[in-house]
């Protein structure tokens, strides 16, 4: 079974996300923020990481970049809706830039996030 980190700081959209993930089959854990998920990544080796790129602490883009700094080839999920100035398209491009291999602007559906998952897990 795959194992899925989520990072995201909206605790009713982060549970939304691992109950969809839980139902398609994943092993799902869950962090509030930045700090707290990379923990998880050191202690728990996940197949995937899907993060927010906008939250508390420690943002998603500084997340990617602590992960890829390791040397790690994990695949990398940003996900975000973006706030008052900023785009979600600038927050995903930079993302993407980084390190994410796969990008998702929300609001997305449960099929897409399993599009995007499958396409990263590929």
């Amino acid at each position: 079974m795959k194992k899925i980190l989520i990072i995201e700081d909206d605790p009713q959209f982060c549970q939304m996300l691992a109950h969809m993930l839980a139902q398609a089959g994943y092993e799902v854990e869950t962090a509030a923020n930045g700090v707290a998920g990379l923990e998880l990544f050191q202690q728990n080796a996940p197949d995937l990481v899907i993060t927010d790129i906008m939250m508390p602490e420690k943002d998603g883009i500084d997340v990617i970049v602590d992960i890829k700094r390791q040397g790690s080839d994990i695949k990398i999920i940003a996900i975000s809706g973006g706030r008052r100035a900023i785009t979600p398209q600038f927050n995903l491009d930079s993302a993407a830039l980084i390190g994410a291999s796969q990008v998702l602007a929300k609001p997305f559906n449960r099929q897409q996030l399993l599009e995007a998952v499958e396409a990263a897990l590929g």
